[in-house]
């Protein structure tokens, strides 16, 4: 190959801001289905891709057939984790820039997480934002929200909405969303609580929303649980949030 050896180039998508790397059958299925742009695509086994596309993607399938063949040797030193499905992939990362996503008309909520700590936990959220078709997720902290692990995690659903991190909470200001963090302090989950063109903050499961970001919020909402319940996880609550919001804007939509 003219670009190189497959495992180093591999590595270096893997820590190149501009690319993202592609790990199993799903998120690689979903990339290609909302539009990313493949680089390179590979797979240790050409029958079995064909086998997932057919049951699983058959709009997907010519496109799949295009995937370069790989040894297995070769195809398992391409992830720390290969996938079981044998497909990767390297694509072009969407450039989003925050205040874009922000100043976005669309009426759905962006969702916020401040500083979330496991990659594949993060991923789930952006996979549970996409099926909620929310306008986005911001995060916050060090980690990238574009990891290969969070990717992963979101089946590859970050080309499905806007993602990005954001660099710090000012950025927040100006934009027209109100805030609304989740606390238990909060008041109860109630769909009429949730305006749209919100922003919807999150904390860590241990310590929940920092204090800079709760005196921020415009309101505190909680999700009610049984007594006993300390937290939920984080995906969880994402969607628990964001599915009173659906439920509550489809049904206002129907009336």
């Amino acid at each position: 190959m003219k670009d190189g050896p497959l495992i180093p180039r591999f590595g270096r998508a893997r820590r190149d801001p501009a690319l993202a790397v592609l790990e199993g059958f799903h998120p690689v299925k979903h990339a290609l289905r909302f539009g990313a742009r493949i680089e390179l695509l590979v797979t240790a086994d050409p029958e079995e891709l064909q086998r997932l596309a057919g049951a699983l993607a058959p709009d997907l399938g010519p496109r799949l057939a295009e995937a370069q063949v790989v040894d297995r040797e070769v195809f398992d030193q391409l992830s720390p984790l290969a996938p079981t499905t044998p497909v990767m992939a390297i694509a072009e990362r969407p450039h989003e820039e925050p205040a874009a996503m922000l100043a976005s008309t669309h009426p759905a909520p962006v969702i916020l997480l401040e500083d979330p700590r496991d990659l594949g936990n993060m991923g789930a959220c952006v996979r549970v934002a996409a099926a909620a078709d929310a306008a986005g997720v911001l995060t916050t902290g060090t980690h990238d929200p574009w990891h290969p692990d969070a990717l992963r995690g979101a089946a590859g659903l970050h080309f499905a909405l806007p993602v990005a991190r954001l660099g710090n909470l000012e950025e927040l200001a100006g934009s027209g969303r109100p805030l609304l963090g989740l606390d238990p302090d909060g008041s109860p989950l109630h769909p009429g609580l949730l305006p749209p063109h919100s922003v919807l903050a999150f904390g860590t499961e241990r310590h929940g929303l920092s204090d800079e970001l709760t005196g921020r919020a415009q309101h505190l909402i909680r999700i009610p649980m049984r007594e006993g319940v300390s937290s939920l996880n984080l995906a969880t609550a994402v969607a628990a949030v964001l599915f009173a919001w659906r439920t509550a804007t489809e049904a206002a939509r129907e009336a």
